[in-house]
């Protein structure tokens, strides 16, 4: 029994090695629409639909945050990123600060506090691309 459970353990622990080296976390702190629309979207649709990525990450930080708020054009990308399978999370002091912690809530958008979990991400070298 212990040796099927340590066989169990390693295939398991395998499993999640592979699925974390296919993640992708994009931190997105550009305000500018199109750096959103022809990077950001492109590249994290393309990316899911054509499987080079099991999963991305969008964090919105800083000037992001602002433009979200402000651009229906960005809010409806962002829908239709989460439709296909991105996962968006925001940085909540960022959403605090702009007034725009429960837009994007209700767009999809996990809001969290980002700092501790960014660092994390940096200290275990994970792949994030930032813009």
């Amino acid at each position: 029994m212990h040796q099927s459970l340590l066989w169990v353990e390693s295939l398991v622990k395998l499993y999640l090695d592979r699925y974390m080296e296919n993640e992708l976390f994009i931190l997105w702190t550009s305000s500018d629409e199109t750096t959103f629309d022809k990077m950001i979207n492109m590249y994290a649709r393309n990316g899911i639909k054509n499987g080079w990525w099991e999963k991305i990450t969008i964090i919105i930080w800083g000037g992001s945050t602002q433009l979200v708020k402000n651009s229906s054009i960005v809010q409806q990308g962002i829908q239709d990123l989460i439709s296909q399978g991105v996962f968006l999370t925001a940085c909540q002091a960022c959403a605090e600060r702009v007034g725009a912690a429960e837009m994007l809530i209700d767009l999809g958008v996990e809001v969290r506090y980002w700092g501790e979990p960014l660092t994390e991400l940096l200290k275990q070298n994970k792949k994030l691309l930032t813009i």
